[in-house]
This record gives C-alpha cells, sequence and structure tokens, in this order.
C-alpha cells in the first residue's frame, strides 16, 4: 500500500515522502498513529499545494532575510563601558547587550544567539560580529565599544 508520511518515522520514511510499506503496517500503525495517510489521488493533489506552499514560504523568509541583512550592515552599535588602562574593560560586553541596544536603538530585532561571538568583547574599540539571519543569509554588524559611565 503507498502512503504519504506525516511525521518522520525511523526507518521508513521521512515527512512528505510517498512511500509503499506492507498494508497491515500501515492501517494498524501509520494510519492510526496519525504518522502517514492513504496516497490516493486527492490527498496526493493536497501533498503537492502544500509542498508549494512551502517553497513560497521559505522564498519569503530568504527574502526577508536579504532586506535585514543590508538593514543591519548600515547600522553601527555604540555600546558605552568602564574602561581600564590600555582600553580594557572591568567585565565585558555579550551578544545580549549588543542585542538590546540594536532593539533601542535602531529598532532592528535579532536574537542574541545568531550572533556568532565566540567569546565576550573585552576591549574598547570596533568589533565586526557575523549574525546568522537565515542558513544562508549572514551579515556583519559593526559594533563600537566607547569608555563612559
Amino acid at each position: 500500500m503507498k502512503v504519504i508520511f506525516l511525521k518522520d518515522v525511523k526507518g521508513k520514511g521521512k515527512k512528505g515522502e510517498i512511500k509503499n510499506v506492507a498494508d497491515g503496517y500501515a492501517y494498524n500503525f501509520l494510519i492510526k498513529q496519525g504518522l502517514a495517510i492513504e496516497a490516493n489521488p486527492s490527498n496526493m493533489s493536497s501533498l503537492s499545494a502544500q509542498q508549494k506552499k512551502e517553497e513560497k514560504m521559505a522564498e519569503e523568509e530568504l527574502k526577508e532575510a536579504i532586506k535585514l541583512k543590508e538593514q543591519v550592515e548600515k547600522v553601527t552599535v555604540e555600546i558605552l563601558a568602564k574602561a581600564g588602562e590600555g582600553g580594557r574593560l572591568f567585565g565585558s560586553i555579550t551578544t545580549k547587550q549588543i542585542a538590546e541596544e540594536l532593539q533601542k536603538k535602531h529598532g532592528i530585532k535579532i536574537d542574541k544567539r545568531k550572533m556568532e561571538l565566540n567569546d565576550a568583547i573585552r576591549a574598547l574599540g570596533f568589533t565586526k560580529i557575523p549574525v546568522k539571519l537565515h542558513h544562508e543569509v549572514t551579515a556583519t554588524l559593526n559594533v563600537h565599544v566607547k569608555e563612559g559611565n
């Protein structure tokens, strides 16, 4: 019997795949558990419509990420911090502080986990931080740490 998988089933198939499985397995397990539906013409057409919708949404996400990249690369986030001799900070600047400042001053909301800062900023000056906006789009955010407060 041909079925369309609604969820990933280990060892059998992934979501959206159409596979041939034993009738008993299909009726008694896959369909009963809501893991698959029978691959009849109406279900096949709804699957193709759903896949087209998902492709369109993915394309829109990519366009939004590219737009956001342009916005992020235009701005410089300025953060004031106390510093000692030689420009070393008392404490450090984290991605959380950078994300909050970006939201407050420029109105751009980016999740701190998308910023790829290996170690917190511990010195005054400019730092370029890669920001992963989409699996295909990475922007570079400029952060300027100045002495203040």
